[in-house]
């Protein structure tokens, strides 16, 4: 074996300095094309922003056509078409609790281009009541409240009663029960139910329907007796007698409604929480776009047409509530309905 000689040694020291120091060299200039081309890449993506909307926008609604949140997103869309020089188109993504459109919001709606009009029961609700593939807290971001708004308990008008006492007393002659429709599975208009017949000690089966249009007509048509729905939807239908109103699940009477008694007023003060509305955006989607959409939406909400067209709807205006007090509102909405769940024995469903 040949010895290594102190020259060899320092020619062997040097070139493997060299090529450390060629290595830094070029480490060092990968990261300044990278400086540069991010450097380059905040103007543009800024100035994208500020430019922001440069072509159509969709609306996803999770319910049918003619329901709720499709209401609400056609509301919302004139004034964002308004304000923003853009058309906005509204989707139809019903099924699943909700799933299916905020599905598409997590696949979509990153740019900026895609948003998302839901109940929060959707979010604080249905991940208690069945699985789901989305996390409520992480998968969408909350911008502005749009609406307030209540349930009513409405009954086909040929049966043998007309207030909710003389319905419980009907329910408990019933040997096998009575069946009650709501607009999803999971949600309030199903939870209410459920809650009322384990108050009234009455044993109530649900039905569960793709939205409020289905379950109204097959309420018209007495293959349902009764239903928990949105104020919106059953409106006009109560105030033609096609169906009869029972009790409001909200804080006081509806000024729409006003012969209509609160379940409180009842004896059953349990159900009279308000659901609420918003728009929803991807939590990726750039800030200054977050922000604009909110303003727009508020603003847009709080004009005197629209109040007045949600006052014939049954509904008040949304809260000026931030991301973090919408969120923190539906962590607690989540807790006490996980809590309502177990107190039902209620078991999710797959």
């Amino acid at each position: 074996m040949k010895a290594t000689t102190p020259a060899s040694r320092k020619s062997v020291d040097t070139a493997a300095s060299r090529t450390a120091t060629a290595s830094a060299l070029r480490r060092k200039s990968g990261l300044a094309v990278m400086a540069v081309a991010a450097s380059l890449a905040l103007p543009a993506q800024a100035e994208q922003t500020a430019d922001w909307p440069t072509r159509p926008i969709r609306l996803i609604v999770t319910g049918p056509a003619g329901g709720t949140a499709d209401t609400l997103a056609r509301l919302l869309a004139e004034g964002m078409t308004q304000e923003l020089k853009q058309p906005v188109i509204v989707e139809s993504k019903p099924g699943a609790s909700g799933a299916i459109g905020i599905q598409d919001l997590k696949s979509h709606g990153k740019s900026g281009y895609t948003f998302l009009v839901i109940q929060d029961g959707a979010l604080s609700e249905a991940p208690q009541a069945q699985k789901v593939s989305f996390d409520p807290f992480k998968d969408l971001t909350p911008l502005a409240q749009l609406t307030r708004t209540g349930l009513v308990m409405v009954a086909n008008k040929d049966l043998p009663f007309q207030t909710l006492p003389e319905f419980i007393s009907y329910a408990r002659q019933q040997r096998d029960g009575v069946d009650f429709a709501s607009y999803a599975t999971g949600l309030k208009g199903h939870t209410s139910g459920m809650l009322l017949g384990q108050l009234a000690k009455i044993n109530m089966r649900h039905v569960g329907y793709k939205g409020s249009p289905p379950a109204l007509v097959d309420l018209m048509g007495g293959h349902v007796p009764v239903m928990f729905d949105g104020v919106t939807t059953s409106l006009p239908l109560i105030h033609s007698g096609k169906i009869r109103a029972l009790a409001v699940v909200y804080p006081s009477r509806l000024q729409t409604l006003p012969e209509v008694p609160t379940f409180s007023e009842l004896g059953y003060p349990q159900l009279s929480k308000p659901g609420w509305f918003a728009v929803w955006s991807h939590p990726q989607t750039p800030a200054a776009i977050q922000q604009k959409l909110r303003d727009v939406a508020l603003a847009h909400f709080r004009k005197e047409a629209v109040l007045k067209q949600l006052a014939s709807l049954g509904m008040e205006p949304g809260q000026p509530l931030s991301t973090a007090e919408m969120t923190t509102d539906l962590q607690e909405a989540s807790r006490k309905q996980a809590a309502l769940l177990k107190s039902l024995g209620y078991k999710p469903e797959n």
